[in-house]
């Protein structure tokens, strides 16, 4: 498999973070998570396989933002991560903190996080 595509969503991440108006067009955080349901859908749709590292984030980043904040529901992580923020931008910013978070999580107790 070409090496571009086997670490595509973080690669994508990566990008976004940097310059997100030039993907989603400015730094939303429910932008960027239709960005992600539509980048998983057309992979799948391509028949690109999720790695180990794609699957446990499609699988685990939800369970990881509702530990976080202390809750269980049927939203969204990006709409978890909005009720704690007081805009699309300070939601997107959370995000990249969650994920990074996220990628170190063993290392981490749960608190609960805001938006600064």
């Amino acid at each position: 498999m070409n090496e571009q595509i086997k670490d595509g969503l973080f690669e994508i991440l990566a990008k976004i973070k940097a310059r997100p108006g030039m993907y989603i067009g400015r730094p939303s955080v429910s932008d960027l998570f239709i960005f992600l349901v539509g980048y998983k859908t057309a992979r799948r749709e391509l028949g690109v396989e999720p790695t180990e590292r794609e699957i446990e984030f499609y699988d685990k980043f939800h369970e990881f933002v509702e530990e976080k904040y202390h809750l269980h529901t049927s939203n969204s992580w990006a709409k978890i991560i909005m009720l704690y923020c007081p805009d699309e931008k300070a939601g997107f910013v959370r995000f990249f903190n969650l994920f990074d978070d996220f990628q170190r999580r063993k290392e981490l107790k749960p608190l609960l996080p805001t938006c600064s």
